[in-house]
């Protein structure tokens, strides 16, 4: 399938990073329940697929052949995958990985292929390998049809970028109602380079990581009373699709109850009104009222700890505990967290591979060390 105008797809995606899982193993995925899922979304009319290399420890593009390319004509979908810049240390494993995901998933070609995570950190690597030449390349061999780049870092590297490369098709962006104006995310910033540059945008994380699907009782009351049948979730989704340059929403969804309610905001989204718009700007100053981590458990940050511990899970349990008060649970979640041979907070030896990894640029091993005073007795 040939998309002849990126502007125009105004597309919500199934983003394959979050799929459900098996007694807690993120590399047992329940695949009938994903196949369900696939079917509810393709009736729907909906048909973008978006993987990677790490997700799922690289179970997730083995479930794309799956539950999507053994079941389904190549044409009647989109996929995205993409190719990590950490995984890159010697010359020919760009190749390498390359021809991997080809294997894994079954598809052929990918209609979108993205340079994964371009940042200050990981722009040289992609630079040293040849990636944005490599990726013109694999065009012309009809093995990538369309050649993006996921982002997380500043507007000012971010249109250098752009300009250096106007190969590139499209940009994934980090975009929501939270992290709209966040000093650090910079997603207003970032989305107005794109526009500058006449770039379509696709946006992940537009529910924070589940973040706004679980807001605080305070502001979920705001948006019932305002909408009693929208559920928290509809709302980031509906601030995400509300932009001019919108290519694609994705969504990762876990279980069918989140892909029933985000296909029905997505086929039914209105522009928000102006009334609306002050709503959700209401939401967000309760939500900052308080700190928190601004974590969206990409999990980038586990794979190379030594001591394995589960940072974005112990984040999760801080979190829980500074926005919705129940330290109970919070210490419980925590402390699960942490069994299994897993580390405790304070079991970090402050090595920083994890700071390295961070799309958010989380301090990490500070946070650590304030949540093991807080958590670890």
């Amino acid at each position: 399938m040939i998309v002849s105008n990126l502007n125009e797809m105004k597309h919500f995606g199934f983003g394959m990073m979050r799929l459900p899982i098996i007694n807690g193993d993120v590399t047992i995925i329940d695949i009938p329940q994903v196949c369900s899922m696939v079917d509810a979304y393709m009736r729907r009319g909906f048909n973008y697929f978006d993987t990677a290399y790490p997700y799922h420890n690289g179970f997730s593009e083995k479930a794309v052949r799956q539950v999507l390319v053994n079941r389904y004509d190549r044409e009647s979908f989109l996929l995205a995958d993409k190719i990590p810049a950490w995984e890159l240390h010697k010359t020919g494993d760009v190749e390498r990985i390359f021809a991997e995901q080809l294997e894994r998933t079954g598809a052929g070609f990918f209609d979108f292929y993205l340079l994964h995570s371009v940042e200050k950190t990981w722009y040289p690597v992609y630079e040293k390998y040849d990636c944005f030449n490599w990726g013109i390349r694999m065009k012309k061999e009809g093995l990538i049809r369309h050649f993006g780049m996921s982002y997380h870092d500043s507007p000012e590297l971010l249109d250098e970028v752009l300009t250096k490369h106007p190969e590139i098709e499209f940009v994934q962006l980090q975009l929501n109602y939270l992290d709209w104006d966040n000093p650090v995310i910079q997603s207003r910033a970032n989305y107005e380079v794109c526009r500058k540059h006449h770039v379509p945008v696709n946006v992940m994380e537009p529910v924070k990581g589940g973040t706004l699907a679980r807001l605080p009782e305070e502001q979920v009351n705001l948006f019932h009373e305002y909408a009693p049948d929208r559920s928290p979730a509809s709302w980031a989704i509906r601030f995400a699709m509300d932009h001019e340059g919108m290519m694609v929403v994705l969504s990762g969804m876990s279980t069918e109850e989140q892909m029933e309610d985000n296909l029905n905001t997505a086929q039914e989204a209105k522009p928000l009104s102006a009334e609306e718009k002050q709503l959700i700007e209401k939401v967000v100053k309760g939500l900052t009222a308080k700190p928190s981590i601004g974590c969206t458990a990409c999990r980038y940050c586990v794979a190379g700890c030594p001591k394995k511990i589960e940072i974005p899970e112990i984040f999760k349990a801080k979190n829980s505990a500074t926005l919705f008060g129940e330290t109970h649970r919070a210490r419980n979640y925590y402390q699960s967290a942490c069994g299994d041979g897993h580390g405790l907070a304070g079991d970090c030896i402050g090595c920083g591979r994890c700071e390295r990894a961070c799309p958010q640029h989380l301090l990490i091993r500070s946070l650590l060390r304030d949540i093991s005073a807080e958590f670890d007795h």
